[in-house]
């Protein structure tokens, strides 16, 4: 049985060096230095009726990548603010950024009820 390229793919086990957050006066746009720019766009994205095992093993293929990447924290953000629909973006798959972006607009709501009852006891 034929094995999908991305299976055979040796991932360093080493710890990722964070950097700071790149300022972002910077000229380079983040993605230029982007871990993901050398490896096979297939990694990142499911192919059409791919079986689920597959699909977990090569997500988790995908976000051992993204730990190691420098840009980790602006992919994640991009995907969430986009919102990429597809993929592995920043070290989560399409429906870890759902959960992300449905916990943002709870915590939002929180927030702005919060601020209404500070108003309306103040007034």
């Amino acid at each position: 049985m034929l094995q999908p390229p991305h299976q055979s793919l040796q991932v360093a086990a080493v710890p990722a060096q964070r950097a700071p957050v790149r300022d972002r006066d910077q000229e380079a746009p983040w993605h230029t230095e982007a871990v993901c720019r050398r490896d096979e766009a297939g990694l990142f994205f499911a192919p059409s009726k791919e079986p689920t095992a597959a699909r977990l093993s090569r997500e988790e293929a995908a976000k051992r990548v993204c730990a190691r990447c420098p840009v980790m924290v602006e992919c994640r953000e991009h995907a969430l603010l986009q919102p990429e629909p597809y993929g592995v973006w920043g070290g989560l798959t399409a429906a870890e950024r759902r959960v992300v972006l449905a916990r943002r607009r709870r915590r939002e709501l929180e927030l702005k009820k919060a601020a209404r009852g500070t108003i309306a006891a103040a007034g």
